[in-house]
């Protein structure tokens, strides 16, 4: 029987639901709104696109949301200034600086501009105050990514409590954060890269399986565990048919998406995986919109410990 497939958008579309009356009740309290300030430095489309999506989403949320613009040709010192502005303004209680930063920036840019962004508006729980609060189990906010997987797979009522979980990727944005909130939820947890051995072998032993690596349909289903949660993070985008001939076959719906438009997102997780685990999350509609949820959550999260 093919995966029981978890809808993403539905449960993001809840989550947007239920903030709207809190959205309100800190209106009416602080005369305002709450306030996202998203920066946005060059001209990467994939970046503006998550961009206007970020904005369109808070702006149906109730939410404030500005945006503040940099060339490509920026540099640190100017990203940073614009971060220290905001970390002083009364009217953003959040700050969200889009990745990938431009190269130009320097190897540690991204790593400044986090340790940078006033926690107590950090909405991407990147800054190290944050990230170590969540280690130890007393988070105040929480990278979107993660939390948005959590959310799906409580609301999707996979029970974590002495499952057996594994997450391929180490990443700081998604695999180091999720394996420490699946341990809080008492999973046990390996993690996965690219360095360990038989990766196939010990991923099939997961009851959850978490994939962010960042490569195209690389888990197929000797990867995975009959009747497994298979939560794919990965957002690839595929430009060469020969690649997307290799993941859907000819006559498909995803191909002929290809075919009209010169490429597809596509996940981490071969399709064919759903005829072995129990659910799966698609790509898209999977975990992307709940990273944007969790964003308008973590803002109002924000806004409301700042009183």
């Amino acid at each position: 029987m093919p995966a029981r497939m978890l809808d993403g958008a539905a449960v993001a579309r809840d989550i947007k639901t239920e903030l709207q009356p809190r959205v309100t009740a800190f209106t009416a309290r602080r005369g305002r709104p709450p306030g996202l300030g998203i920066v946005l430095v060059g001209d990467d489309p994939a970046s503006g696109t998550y961009v206007r999506n970020k904005l369109k989403s808070a702006g149906e949320t109730g939410l404030r949301a500005d945006l503040e613009r940099l060339p490509a040709t920026a540099s640190l010192h100017e990203l940073l200034a614009v971060v220290a502005r905001l970390n002083a303004s009364d009217v953003h209680d959040a700050i969200l600086v889009q990745s990938p930063l431009p190269a130009a920036m320097g190897p540690t840019a991204e790593q400044q501009v986090f340790d940078a962004i006033d926690p107590a508006k950090d909405v991407d729980g990147f800054h190290p105050a944050n990230v170590g609060r969540l280690v130890q189990n007393r988070p105040s906010l929480v990278p979107c990514t993660p939390l948005g997987i959590i959310e799906l797979l409580e609301r999707s009522h996979v029970p974590m409590a002495g499952a057996r979980a594994v997450v391929i990727g180490r990443s700081d944005i998604v695999g180091k954060p999720i394996a420490v909130l699946l341990l809080h939820r008492h999973a046990t947890v390996t993690i996965c890269h690219s360095r360990t051995r038989d990766l196939d072998r010990v991923a099939a032993e997961a009851d959850i399986l978490v994939a962010a690596i960042g490569r195209a349909g690389f888990v197929t289903p000797a990867f995975v565990k009959p009747g497994a949660t298979v939560m794919d993070v990965g957002i690839n985008r595929v430009e060469d048919r020969s690649v997307a001939a290799s993941l859907y076959p000819e006559g498909s719906r995803r191909l002929a998406d290809f075919d009209r438009r010169g490429s597809i997102l596509v996940g981490d997780v071969h399709p064919s995986v759903a005829e072995v685990a129990g659910a799966l999350t698609p790509v898209p509609g999977g975990i992307g919109p709940l990273t944007i949820a969790l964003l308008l959550a973590n803002t109002l999260r924000a806004a409301e410990a700042r009183g």
